[in-house]
């Protein structure tokens, strides 16, 4: 008789299925659940109270719009960088290459005194600023500056792997049929790591909405005026306010999931953009 059995890639599939499962809703799942179900014995009015509050509301777009402003800035030196670690070979490009990763290894409040020694009024870059009139720390210039170093990674080494596969022939033959250079970039190169451009600017965001420790130091905390959301959290937590944290918490969640899912889809529309590019 013949084996009709079906032969999984992963030996004991189901067990393995069954681990996965257990183990995402201990770590993630039910923490999540029990914030939301903290958050849900308020009523709506209490919770419209809490998320309407004027020092929260300034929170919010203190944190988005310097998340978005981050965001855009790595888009663009993030891009710059990347093409040059893979278009060009000049001396120290691999420890250059190795440098981007640094803000993922320092554990993010080293990253925020790092920021607030420099920037300050008496720092090495603060002194010439002030001279200036420019002033960092204690401002929304301060804070974007610490979402753009955390988040210049993810711009990186998303565009990185999309670099390397733009087809060099392409570009020979359009330049080889007239084409100026910025055509050849615009019309090839640029459409080809959009997907990925947009991925790594959607992940820089997602991570500035979220940013916490490297924040605090340079922020200054003024509320009002340099109080992130993230912040308002452990401050409602340190005054005992678990409900209101958890309705704070539960805004940062649907917008981390959005943006995760934002990700996933432009993910899936570059492997699409690419499938379709090499048929």
């Amino acid at each position: 008789m013949a084996d009709t059995r079906q032969h999984t890639v992963l030996p004991g599939f189901g067990l393995t299925v069954g681990y996965t499962t257990f183990f995402l809703s201990a770590v993630v799942l039910i923490p999540l659940a029990a914030m939301v179900i903290k958050a849900s014995s308020m009523s709506i009015g209490q919770f419209m109270a809490v998320l309407l509050d004027p020092r929260v509301i300034a929170s919010y777009k203190l944190t988005f719009g310097t998340s978005l402003l981050a965001a855009l800035i790595n888009s663009v030196f993030g891009f710059i960088i990347a093409w040059s670690l893979v278009r060009y070979d000049f001396p120290g490009r691999k420890f250059l290459d190795a440098l981007i990763d640094m803000p993922f290894a320092l554990p993010t409040a080293v990253s925020g005194i790092a920021l607030t020694a420099v920037f300050a009024q008496d720092g090495w870059l603060g002194q010439q600023l002030a001279r200036m009139g420019i002033q960092v720390v204690y401002t929304w210039l301060g804070i974007t500056v610490a979402l753009t170093l955390i988040g210049m990674p993810f711009v990186v080494r998303s565009v990185q792997p999309a670099l390397a596969e733009v087809q060099r022939d392409l570009e020979d033959a359009a330049e080889t049929l007239g084409a100026t250079r910025f055509t050849v970039f615009w019309r090839i190169i640029f459409p080809t790591v959009l997907p990925a451009l947009l991925t790594g600017f959607t992940m820089a965001f997602a991570r500035g909405i979220g940013e916490y420790g490297s924040v605090i130091f340079i922020a200054g905390n003024l509320p009002m005026k340099t109080e992130i959301t993230p912040l308002l959290i452990v401050i409602k937590l340190e005054q005992y306010d678990y409900v209101g944290a958890a309705a704070l918490g539960c805004i940062m969640l649907g917008m981390s999931f959005f943006m995760l899912l934002s990700i996933n889809l432009l993910q899936a529309w570059g492997r699409r953009r690419l499938f379709v590019g090499k048929r």
